[in-house]
């Protein structure tokens, strides 16, 4: 006998190494069947090629080893904020997010919600079994109300557990979504009725016309304690009856075709210091990688000395990385940041380790100073007192930035006396005339600051010289 294949999905399915044409949903499960019914609408319209799945944590999490077309995978009810992204750098693509009624409408309700809202050019494909399947069968989102689970065993109570929220209901609110419908997969027709639903779905993003959402009414026998049977009866006869099947919006007609996507922006539009577009990144391995933080208040210009170094790192053909981190204060909280510099790709840009700590505040001194490797650098402010002993073999240098700015007159420009500390002692392996440019280029709304700074910057290095 001929064996049946689904074109659209891989011929096996090597799941833990396993050559296997069986799937890993229990007897009874619609993702099956609604698998099936994607493939058929993505083959059927020629999209295979095009088509982008995002797989979500939940049942489905294993969706690569069944469709044959791209695949990623998602973080917890992160499944439209990575169809998002992929809506940003491929145009192109068909996006469909699977997502379950756990990983869309408990975590992933804002990201569902948001992404709507902006009409995201994908088709989402709403699995709702009433339980969380893939953990054991815990009470959901869409639990209908009585229903037993593992953490509601006397049934969900909505005085204290809330009622089965309506997601479709929930969009339909808002004005971006093209085409939002509910259907069923317990039983032929209703198959018949989903696999319709879900090709206009896929229409709507071959012909980028915008958010489509598809809730399917699907049994899960195993946490239901059914059979596959009773499982489909139970969709019938309760889950229908809180989640009414049927089309809440169709606008396909009236939506217009997504407008072809803008010019992307050129290295000199990103960054307009100066008259030379900054070339892409070079891979020097004899550039080892240097490790950077600085530290202090908020208002201290610390995220803007970080940015300088990252930009210097730039003109240099360097590969670089900021990363901010502050408190929800403007002025006053802890704030920080991290560079990092390479003549290589950049795997992490979180420093926890520095090659070289700035510190304008004691209490960054005081909390950071202990994690600069051996044969470091750390440049502290003068007014932080140094009780805290640094480790073995890093060198501490003391600037007076806060003071030496307070003196020339501009009390904001402490980070511009760092920036010359920085570069006097060689602490970033690179070239003066680029942290200057960078510095110039940090005053490019107020040209006329650029020359004051230069002057400070010079006076904070004359410091240095006769203090060091």
């Amino acid at each position: 006998m001929k064996e049946i294949k689904t074109v659209g999905m891989y011929e096996t399915f090597d799941r833990s190494g396993k050559h296997t044409r069986a799937t890993h949903y229990c007897a009874g499960c619609g993702h099956g069947i609604v698998h099936k019914l994607v493939t058929e609408a993505m083959v059927e319209l020629g999209l295979q090629d095009r088509t982008v799945i995002v797989n979500p944590i939940g049942c489905a999490v294993f969706g690569y080893y069944y469709w044959d077309c791209g695949n990623i995978g998602a973080a917890h009810g992160r499944a439209a904020a990575v169809g998002s992204a992929v809506n940003r750098v491929r145009p192109e693509a068909v996006v469909i997010s699977y997502q379950g009624d756990g990983d869309l409408a408990a975590i992933g309700m804002n990201h569902t919600f948001q992404s709507a809202n902006r009409g995201e050019h994908m088709a989402v494909i709403f699995i709702n079994n009433a339980i969380y399947g893939m953990t054991g069968g815990q009470m959901a989102p869409t639990t209908l109300v009585g229903m037993k689970t593992k953490t509601s065993p006397f049934g969900r109570d909505p005085l204290t557990m809330g009622y089965p929220i309506h997601v479709c209901e929930t969009l339909n609110q808002l004005r971006a979504p093209v085409y939002i419908t509910r259907v069923s997969v317990a039983d032929t027709r209703r198959i018949m009725q989903a696999k319709a639903a879900i090709r206009k779905a896929l229409e709507i993003q071959r012909d980028g016309k915008g958010y489509a959402f598809v809730e399917v009414i699907s049994p899960c026998p195993t946490n239901l304690g059914l059979s596959p049977v009773k499982a489909a009866q139970f969709c019938i006869e309760q889950m229908e009856q809180e989640f009414p099947l049927g089309t809440l919006r169709d606008n396909t007609k009236e939506a217009d075709p997504r407008a072809a996507p803008a010019p992307k922006p050129t290295p000199q539009e990103y960054f307009e210091a100066g008259e030379t577009a900054l070339p892409p990144a070079v891979v020097d391995p004899d550039f080892k990688e240097l490790r950077l933080k600085f530290t202090g208040f908020g208002g201290q210009g610390i995220l803007s000395l970080g940015i300088c170094v990252a930009e210097a790192a730039r003109m240099e053909r360097r590969f670089t990385s900021w990363y901010p981190s502050y408190g929800p204060e403007q002025r006053g909280g802890s704030a920080q940041c991290s560079v990092v510099i390479s003549g290589t790709p950049i795997g992490c840009p979180a420093v926890d380790h520095p090659d070289v700590l700035v510190c304008m505040n004691r209490p960054s001194y005081e909390r950071y100073i202990g994690d600069v490797v051996p044969g470091g650098l750390a440049i502290v402010d003068s007014t932080v007192p140094l009780e805290v002993k640094p480790p073995e073999g890093v060198r501490v240098v003391q600037m007076s930035a806060i003071d030496l700015a307070i003196e020339l007159g501009v009390p904001k420009a402490a980070n511009t006396m760092m920036l010359a500390a920085l570069m006097e002692l060689g602490a970033t392996g690179l070239k003066p005339e680029h942290l200057q440019a960078a510095l110039d280029a940090s005053f490019k709304k107020k040209p006329e600051l650029v020359e004051k700074n230069r002057a400070l910057l010079r006076e904070a290095v004359s410091w240095l010289k006769s203090h060091t």
